[in-house]
């Protein structure tokens, strides 16, 4: 789906709204019975004195309350629901829509900007779905109704209300224009300020510590003035025009007194001077009144409309994305039966060959690795070091399928990564990245994650014990069942980087990747996991590392220079070729 297709969501509500627009007709309808009544009342109650009918009248009016009340009812909780619904389900797909998307995209956007994107644009659906579109119903309708009773009652004077009808949506539809662009840019910078804030604030321990409060208040204090100033130039606009189309509203009621007043004196030149009576008028000023609510509801219905069109416009640009990383034509036309499948293509499956062949990466113009080329076998451990910017992560990233490659293939078992389901390739993959995340969860779930329902207690004490974790959870007083906060607040960096070890050694994948991921280890506690590493049989162990003590033991070593393979071999042969390797084992030994 690359476009938002609102009129989707309400087909699949439109027998509810169906019943919701029925109960506004009849709601409004009863409306306009209301002004006859008054008519009645004034002519033959107070003027002809027929006092026996006031109770008839009275109960009327009752009857009309009564009756608004049992369908405005209906109206507004059926809008509502359906209203929140409608929202629900946009505010999902849209969440289904991001997670669908690849890597590259979230390297292009902030994360307050999408937070904007799912939270405040799809309140502005929510508007139109839950209020702003029957009330726009309403208006058109209450104004169909009330010009019939109006010529029915004096043809002439409802031109007086016609003019200011079509005066007043003029000025509106200039509003509305100027409204639009006003509210793209009002979201625009409401990303930034949402996304200045979410990093600052996750960033807090690192502002104090570099003294930058001051810094981050005044650039904060940019983008809020900046926020502050759009919003201005929003009032600005209703100010301009509002009060134009009040002014318009209080004049058609005063125009219609004075005119038809003088049709109650004089009578209607236009029409033999036959005069209208006091009841007449009087109901046909309370239907001016029922014109002016519609005439009045415009300028707050455009600012809605304004601000919903704005949001499905930048929700449209992410529906346009299309993810980098796609299933293969096969296994996305469903060419294949799902048993079969499901059958040839599962984790336990794969053993764990692992092969480079002339990979390449380029990304914006810009070679990350060129002609890369490894292989290693089941079981076999494969150890990558390279200074900062050398290529390794992106290998890892490449291996799972963040990114695809430029040019050249990576199998796994013979078969091309690209020719596997994406759930079970990563799923075979259990990863302890440099970037070290943690939910605002309990030890448990975090180590859990993506296993809920198949990860037994003891198979997560397992895991807390050979990463050596269990030494300062069983200190806690919830032990694993300790909520720790965002991003592992309270944890230290060690202790954090042993969880994300636990997480990844539960798994219990053909491939296990640690990216630099004991680097925030004491000696003692990386040799700990170094020998539990080394235990593990018959899984593919990828470690990147800048120690030597972390890859000296691994069945291959390859070395990376600016994106390129410049070294491989075992510990001993690539310390006897002095190079790269040797460079570093002497300057750490």
């Amino acid at each position: 789906m690359n476009k938002l297709n609102l009129g989707r969501y309400f087909k699949k509500y439109s027998f509810l709204y169906l019943l919701a627009v029925l109960s506004m007709a009849l709601s409004t309808l009863l409306d306009m019975f209301a002004p006859i009544i008054v008519q009645h009342i004034v002519d033959d109650v107070l003027i002809a004195k027929k006092m026996n009918l006031l109770k008839f009248f009275i109960t009327g009016i009752l009857g009309i309350g009564i009756g608004r009340c049992i369908f405005q009812y209906a109206k507004e909780f059926i809008c509502d629901w359906c209203g929140s619904k409608i929202a629900c389900d946009v505010r999902i797909n849209l969440f289904q829509k991001i997670q669908s998307l690849s890597a590259n995209f979230f390297d292009g956007i902030n994360s307050g900007e999408l937070m904007s994107r799912v939270k405040d644009d799809v309140d502005s659906i929510w508007n139109i779905a839950a209020f702003m579109g029957i009330l726009m119903a309403e208006v058109i309708l209450r104004v169909i109704y009330t010009m019939f009773f109006m010529f029915r009652i004096n043809w002439q004077l409802s031109l007086i209300s016609i003019i200011g009808m079509i005066t007043s949506a003029v000025i509106a539809i200039k509003m509305e224009k100027q409204l639009d662009n006003l509210y793209g840019e009002l979201a625009q910078k409401n990303s930034e300020l949402n996304n200045t804030a979410a990093e600052n604030l996750a960033g807090v321990r690192t502002v104090k510590a570099f003294t930058r409060e001051g810094f981050e208040i005044n650039k904060f204090h940019k983008h809020n003035q900046k926020y502050y100033e759009l919003n201005i130039d929003l009032s600005r606009v209703f100010v301009k025009y509002n009060p134009v189309i009040q002014i318009i509203t209080r004049l058609l009621t005063v125009i219609t007194l004075l005119i038809g007043g003088f049709f109650v004196i004089k009578g209607n030149p236009l029409n033999n001077f036959e005069k209208i009576s006091i009841g007449e008028l009087m109901a046909f000023l309370q239907y001016v009144g029922n014109i002016v609510w519609p005439m009045e509801m415009l300028g707050w219905l455009t600012n809605g409309f304004s601000s919903a069109k704005a949001s499905v416009k930048r929700l449209n640009k992410i529906y346009e994305q299309t993810p980098d990383i796609k299933e293969n034509n096969e296994l996305q036309a469903n060419q294949l039966d799902d048993e079969i499948k499901n059958a040839i293509f599962t984790s336990d499956d794969i053993h764990g060959d692992i092969s480079f062949e002339n990979v390449t990466y380029r990304t914006n113009d810009k070679n990350i690795l060129k002609n890369v080329s490894f292989s290693v076998k089941a079981g076999q451990t494969l150890g990558i070091m390279g200074a900062t910017g050398s290529g390794k992560t992106t290998i890892i990233n490449l291996l799972k399928r963040m990114y695809d490659v430029t040019e050249g293939s990576i199998k796994i078992d013979g078969v091309d990564i690209r020719e596997l389901p994406l759930p079970i390739l990563r799923k075979s993959i259990a990863c302890v990245m440099q970037d070290i995340f943690l939910f605002s969860d309990t030890i448990d779930g975090n180590i859990k994650l993506g296993a809920r329902e198949t990860m037994s207690s003891s198979e997560v004490r397992s895991a807390l014990e050979k990463s050596h974790s269990w030494e300062f959870v069983q200190k806690m007083e919830d032990k694993e069942q300790t909520v720790i906060g965002e991003r592992g607040v309270g944890l230290s960096g060690g202790q954090k980087q042993r969880i994300t070890i636990a997480r990844a050694l539960s798994r219990k994948t053909p491939v296990l990747v640690l990216d630099d991921s004991t680097s925030a280890l004491d000696s003692e506690t990386e040799q700990e996991i170094q020998k539990v590493l080394s235990e593990l049989t018959g899984m593919t162990k990828i470690i990147i590392a800048h120690r030597i003590s972390a890859v000296r033991k691994a069945d291959i070593i390859i070395v990376l220079k600016d994106g390129m393979v410049a070294e491989s071999g075992t510990h001993e042969t690539l310390l006897k070729e002095n190079g790269l390797y040797k460079e570093t084992y002497d300057s750490q030994y």
